[in-house]
C-alpha cells in the first residue's frame, strides 16, 4: 500500500476571527448549554460573535435560544438569523419539528461545508461551532477542513463522562486542534466534583472551570432565556463570564490560526 496522500489545506473563513468548538465525548453532560451561554457571555462582553449549531440530528440551539425564525436566501448565500445579539444557524431552523434526519456521511460533510461556507456570518470576533456528541462524521469534516484557534471538552465530574472526555480530547488532538481547556459542568451534588480537573491534570490540557448543577441553568435553556442573556448582574450568569474570560485569555496564548489575529481587551 502506497503512502497516505496528503489532506488538502484547511480554509479559513473570511471575516472569522476565530472558531471554537465546544465537543463531549457524551450527550447529556450540558455541552450546547456551554455553548449558547458562553456565546452570549462573549456578546455580552462587547464581541461580535455566531453561533453554529452543528449537531445536525439534535439540534437543540434554536429552543434554548426561544427561536424558530426561519433563514432566508440571498443569492446563493444563506442569512444565519440575528437573535439575543447572535449570529445563529441550525438545522433546527431549516427542518423544525420533530422529524428524524436519516443522513449518511458524503450527505452530512455537504450540509456541514454548506453551513461554514454557504452561511453571510459577516465579520466576527468568535464563531462558537456546538460539535455533535462522540467523534464521528460530522466532527472530523468540520475539524479537518476548518482551521480551528482551539476546541473545548465539556464533562460531567462523573466517571462514565471522564472517560469519554478523554476520547474527545483525544480526537481533536489527532486532528491537531489545540485544546484550548476542559469545562466541568454539573459539578456538584449527586455527580461529585473535580473529576474534570483532575482529568485535566492527568491529560496535561488546561481546566477552564467549573460550572455548577443548577435548575435556574436548565429551566433558562427550556424556555429560550439561557441565563447569560441577562448578563454578568444576574447571579446565576457570573460563572459563564468567568469562563468566557478564561477562554479568552486562553485565546491570547494560542493566537489565532490563520489569517489576522484580533486584539482581546482585558
Amino acid at each position: 500500500m502506497g503512502p497516505t496522500p496528503p489532506q488538502p489545506p484547511k480554509q479559513p473563513i473570511p471575516g472569522i476571527d476565530h472558531i471554537i468548538a465546544v465537543g463531549s465525548g457524551k450527550g447529556g453532560v450540558g455541552k450546547t448549554t456551554v455553548s449558547v451561554n458562553l456565546a452570549l457571555a462573549l456578546s455580552g462582553m462587547g464581541y461580535k460573535v455566531g453561533l453554529l449549531d452543528a449537531d445536525v440530528y439534535g439540534p437543540n440551539v434554536p429552543t434554548m435560544l426561544g427561536t424558530q425564525e426561519q433563514p432566508l436566501g440571498s443569492g446563493d448565500k444563506i442569512r444565519p438569523i440575528a437573535t439575543k445579539g447572535l449570529k445563529v444557524m441550525s438545522m433546527g431552523l431549516l427542518s423544525p419539528g420533530d422529524k428524524p434526519l436519516i443522513w449518511r456521511g458524503p450527505m452530512l460533510h455537504s450540509v456541514i461545508q454548506q453551513f461554514l461556507r454557504s452561511v453571510e456570518w459577516g465579520t466576527l470576533d468568535f464563531l462558537i461551532i456546538d460539535l455533535p456528541p462522540g467523534t464521528g462524521d460530522v466532527q472530523l469534516s468540520l475539524l479537518q477542513s476548518t482551521p480551528m484557534t482551539g476546541g473545548v471538552v465539556v464533562t460531567t465530574p462523573s466517571a462514565v463522562s471522564l472517560e469519554d472526555a478523554r476520547k474527545a480530547i483525544g480526537m481533536f488532538q489527532q486532528l491537531r486542534v489545540e485544546i484550548l481547556g476542559i469545562v466541568e459542568n454539573m459539578s456538584g451534588g449527586p455527580f461529585g466534583s473535580g473529576g474534570g480537573e483532575r482529568t485535566a491534570t492527568a491529560m496535561n490540557v488546561p481546566f477552564l472551570g467549573r460550572l455548577g448543577l443548577d435548575g435556574a441553568i436548565c429551566e433558562g435553556g427550556d424556555t429560550g432565556q439561557p441565563v447569560a442573556m441577562f448578563g454578568e448582574s444576574h447571579t446565576v450568569a457570573v460563572p459563564f463570564f468567568a469562563l468566557a474570560r478564561t477562554l479568552l485569555e486562553r485565546v491570547k496564548n494560542v493566537g489565532a490560526p490563520a489569517g489576522p489575529s484580533m486584539t482581546i481587551s482585558d
